[in-house]
């Protein structure tokens, strides 16, 4: 019975937890289900503090460790760039296209809503886009700060800087240190594995206490726009990942089999934080060398958020519609 239990694998053990959450949250009471979310903030909380040793070592290794030419890092990015760009686009679109399409929020009431502090406050400090303020969302005055907040994108910003660093550096004082963070690495991702085996109980935790707050009616409610935000990310996939794939020939079966159990994480708790270090590890596996994997993942969660730029372009029109600022089409009307 031991040998079985270890042989089977964790995303096993995230589906059946998955169905013991939905379970126990009809059935536990409110505050039952608070006591236990603890387990899903414990679970999140411990990846958190995953992420920064995990990608900054990773990173400077990657860049520092396998190419002394800063030539090929920076084409490495600017490639990298340039697919961020071309699939936020393409999902941007895609989104846009979907929601105008269905039009989910046509005919909704809003007529006895009302805004509250909440919504005002949100209003008001409001963050303005400007480029300024942008390059400064990038930069940091303190790495130990953006660590402490888990500010990817900063630390990222702080390992290229470092790791171009190392690159300029003598060798006897690059080697040492690339040993050292080398070493880090390995760790992190052992760490990683360890982790992992709780999450099975950290994604049963959270299912269980989402539905036992909301009810069961989370699962069915403003469900046309949940079916027309995952048509259309299954749309996305098609029109972008499998040609993608097919091009650079890659096996998608086993490319999606390394990729289903991050994905799954990250569904069930809704947090990409929680699917990095194992998407990570992953590609690795997969065959792809450690410092693309260690450059362009970070980067690609700081940068190429394409279900999140899908999914902002479908519910802010989704808004809009219910606010009647967006005029149903002909058909509609009729």
């Amino acid at each position: 019975m031991l040998r079985l239990l270890k042989r089977t694998s964790v995303t096993f053990w995230i589906f059946l937890s998955m169905a013991v959450g939905l379970g126990l949250g009809f059935v536990v009471g409110r505050e039952a289900a608070t006591q236990i979310n603890y387990l899903s903030k414990a679970f999140l909380t411990l990846i958190k503090c995953l992420i920064v040793p995990l990608v900054f070592s990773t990173l400077v290794v990657g860049i520092a460790g396998h190419s002394e030419d800063l030539g090929r890092v920076g084409w490495l990015g600017l490639k990298s760039l340039i697919y961020f760009e071309v699939a936020t686009t393409v999902a941007l679109v895609v989104g846009l296209v979907a929601v105008n399409l269905v039009g989910p929020g046509w005919g909704i009431d809003l007529s006895q809503v009302q805004a509250d502090e909440t919504l005002e406050k949100m209003v008001t400090t409001s963050r303005d886009i400007t480029w300024h303020g942008e390059m400064f969302h990038i930069i940091t005055d303190s790495f130990f700060k953006s660590a402490v907040e888990n500010s990817v994108l900063q630390v990222v910003f702080c390992a290229i800087m470092f790791a171009v660093a190392m690159m300029r550096a003598k060798p006897e004082h690059r080697v040492p240190m690339l040993s050292f963070l080398s070493s880090l690495s390995m760790i992190m991702f052992s760490v990683t594995e360890l982790v992992m085996n709780f999450a099975p109980v950290g994604i049963g935790a959270a299912l269980c206490y989402t539905v036992a707050m909301a009810g069961g009616s989370v699962l069915v409610n403003l469900g046309l726009l949940i079916a027309t935000l995952y048509g259309s990310l299954l749309v996305y996939c098609v029109l972008v990942f499998i040609p993608i794939m097919l091009v650079c020939r890659l096996p998608i079966l086993k490319c999606l089999k390394a990729i289903g159990e991050p994905a799954l994480i990250a569904f069930s708790t809704s947090s990409s934080e929680a699917a990095l270090p194992l998407a990570m590890e992953n590609m690795e596996r997969f065959g792809v060398s450690r410092g693309i994997v260690a450059f362009v993942m970070p980067a690609g969660y700081s940068f190429n958020l394409d279900g999140t730029t899908l999914y902002l372009a479908l519910a802010s029109v989704f808004a809009a519609q219910a606010g009647g600022s967006v005029c149903p089409s002909p058909g509609r009307l009729s």
